[in-house]
C-alpha cells in the first residue's frame, strides 16, 4: 500500500492558474480601463462638465434676452442707453464726468 503525502503537480498547477486568473480579473475590475477607479473619475468629470454646461446655458439665455431687447421688434431704451454709453462713450448734455 502506497500513500501520497503531497498533492500532485497537476493540482498545484491548477491552483496557481486559478489563483493567477482570479488575481488578474480582480485587478482589472478595480484598476483597469473600465474598472471602479476609472468609473469614479468619469463620474467626477461628468459632474464638472454638467456644471459647465449649466453655466454656458445660463449665459446663452442672458445673451438671447439682451439680443431680443435690442431687436427691431422690441427696443429697450434703457439697454440702448447703457450700450451707447459703454461702447461709444456717449454722455448726456446734463452730465458731468469726473476722472
Amino acid at each position: 500500500m502506497t500513500t501520497r503525502s503531497r498533492p500532485g503537480f497537476g493540482v498545484l498547477a491548477y491552483f496557481f492558474v486559478a489563483f493567477g486568473l482570479g488575481a488578474y480579473f480582480t485587478f482589472a475590475a478595480v484598476q483597469g480601463d473600465y474598472g471602479l477607479f476609472s468609473r469614479a473619475e468619469i463620474e467626477a468629470e461628468s459632474a464638472e462638465l454638467q456644471a459647465q454646461l449649466s453655466e454656458i446655458e445660463r449665459q446663452v439665455e442672458r445673451m438671447e434676452n439682451l439680443t431680443h431687447r435690442l431687436s427691431d421688434t422690441y427696443l429697450d431704451l434703457d439697454l440702448l442707453d447703457e450700450q451707447a454709453r459703454n461702447v461709444l462713450g456717449l454722455l448726456r448734455s446734463d452730465e458731468i464726468v469726473i476722472r
